[in-house]
């Protein structure tokens, strides 16, 4: 099946000299790339990566031009394969979308069938934006957590960057599970929204950082999910009760670690490398039906929810690059 579509919006990112022009241009369905199913997109949102894609330094998309956007919701228009039919509501995260191939930030897109996940019962379209690769990952992160046995009655759990996407999700869904959440971050003016969120403390940046002199430091946390990476990371697992763990997702922070090998020698400790790009369907399939029921936070999120359209793109993603956004924001694209 193919949908007869002239032209719809798409924000392009194209290359200009040095730097990376966005606009908003018309588009037609052969502009899309040649995979199976074809997704009327409604939502999309706001990541830090696609706040990378719209700088050239950012260094995360293949070849420009490019619509970016690693996240998409919508309705299957058309559809090679008879294992996503049309009708079908569906949401796509990760993978090569808006990094080497066009992304949610745009009216249609084309997706391979193993990308697609139909949405769970208990979320809208929008609400699963309201998610996203954010979400995901905030889900992924609790759930090796405690896979490695990190449980409620074993202490606080740290969240760093608590006031960004992963972090204010990851927050609300540990809140939710019956963990005590101690919030890190360092914008004093997000305090009251993460305390809404869940958190039972809320801390600065300084406050988790030491200054790396001992190889182990007071036994602070049970675990944590680390959205910062650097420093931060290192401080973390000087700081972690015997057989804790860390979910490592983000590098805010910087890419470089310094660390020794006491924190797993001596305590036990564990440090968990989260990749949600990649990550196989099935734990998909698991996760997104847990934030659909036992792990929906949606209405929490909803407080410190942002939704815009695509003309405002341009200065949300350079807002999100200069660590101005708080909590999720959520592209209205054609609902």
């Amino acid at each position: 099946m193919t949908e007869q579509v002239e032209h719809f919006p798409a924000l392009v990112a194209e290359e200009a000299g040095d730097t990376v022009r966005l606009g908003i241009q018309e588009l037609r369905l052969q502009d899309l790339p040649a995979h199976e199913v074809t997704i009327r997109v409604a939502y999309s949102s706001v990541n830090y990566k696609d706040g990378l894609a719209s700088i050239k330094e950012g260094r995360v998309v293949r070849a420009y031009p490019i619509v970016p956007g690693i996240d998409l919701a919508g309705t299957v228009t058309a559809s090679d394969t008879p294992a996503v039919k049309p009708g079908t509501k569906v949401l796509v995260t990760g993978y090569e979308l808006g990094v080497s191939q066009h992304g949610g930030y745009a009216a249609y897109a084309r997706v391979p069938a193993d990308w697609v996940i139909p949405l769970p019962d208990g979320l809208s379209l929008r609400d699963a934006m309201l998610l996203g690769t954010a979400g995901f990952t905030a889900a992924l992160s609790v759930h090796r957590l405690q896979e490695n046995g990190v449980r409620p009655e074993q202490g606080p759990i740290l969240v760093t960057g608590a006031s960004g996407g992963v972090g204010s999700v990851a927050m609300a869904i540990l809140a939710k599970a019956g963990y005590q959440v101690v919030a890190s971050t360092g914008k004093e003016a997000a305090h009251d929204v993460l305390r809404a969120l869940g958190a039972t403390e809320v801390v600065s940046r300084e406050a988790v950082l030491t200054d790396g002199s001992k190889p182990l430091e007071r036994q602070r946390w049970a675990g944590a999910v680390d959205t910062v990476g650097g420093r931060t990371l290192s401080s973390i697992l000087r700081n972690l009760r015997y057989g804790g763990s860390v979910a490592a997702c983000g590098l805010t922070g910087g890419p470089q670690l310094d660390a020794t090998v006491f924190p797993f020698i001596l305590r036990g400790v564990n440090l968990l490398g989260i990749d949600s790009v990649y990550a196989p369907r099935d734990v998909r399939l698991t996760l997104w039906e847990r934030l659909a029921k036992p792990w929906k936070v949606t209405d929490r999120l909803a407080r410190a929810m942002t939704v815009v359209d695509l003309d405002a793109l341009p200065e949300v993603l350079a807002s999100i690059l200069r660590g101005e956004v708080t909590g999720r924001v959520v592209v209205r694209v054609a609902p």
